[in-house]
């Protein structure tokens, strides 16, 4: 099954930031779980719980401690960790890990019109599994993004009630990301 298959059948992504989140994730049918905090010392333990219960371990590269935005990273996330896949910011980390078999979604801040240009040159030439554009409560930038790139599109951040997501999902977005246990209760 392809990461767009799987994300199609889950709508909501747990984003996890801390142990309390990790626990409370472990305890919903969530499928997909993005990884927002850790250090080299205990992510592949964090990813392990996720992977035992089941699901889909996405490790974002700039918010692991001890973990560069160098393709050595990437080789120590696949040898050492069980993560199926990565998050990042930096569209230079797409194209090895993707070249190494990881999943790959590359987050963008959306605050201007230099970042929708850039979304339109990097997702294209980086082709990253999915885009995920924060924050994920504007409709209007959700539709712009999915028009532009080539990849899904992840509407994340900010997102805090029922509406918010039915709002994200009826402008194009494939899935909601959010840390949000009542969120993912939805």
């Amino acid at each position: 099954m392809s990461f767009r298959e799987i994300l199609e059948d889950t709508p909501i992504i747990a984003a996890i930031k801390d142990m309390d989140g990790l626990e409370k994730c472990l305890a919903t049918d969530i499928k997909v779980v993005f990884i927002l905090y850790g250090d080299i010392c205990n992510i592949s333990t964090i990813v392990k719980r996720i992977k035992d219960a089941g699901k889909i371990a996405m490790v974002h590269m700039e918010l692991v401690n001890g973990i560069s935005g160098k393709d050595i990273a990437l080789d120590f996330i696949k040898q050492f960790t069980q993560a199926d896949g990565i998050i990042t910011t930096k569209n230079t980390l797409i194209k090895y890990a993707r070249q190494l078999g990881l999943y790959t979604v590359h987050r963008y801040f959306v605050m201007d019109s230099m970042a929708l240009s850039n979304i339109e040159k990097q997702a294209g030439a980086y082709q990253p599994d999915v885009v995920e554009v924060m924050p994920g409560i504007m409709p209007g930038m959700i539709k712009k993004v999915k028009s532009i790139s080539k990849a899904p599109v992840i509407a994340g951040g900010l997102i805090a009630t029922r509406q918010d997501v039915m709002t994200a999902l009826d402008s194009g977005a494939i899935s909601i990301s959010a840390t949000s246990y009542d969120v993912w209760r939805l």
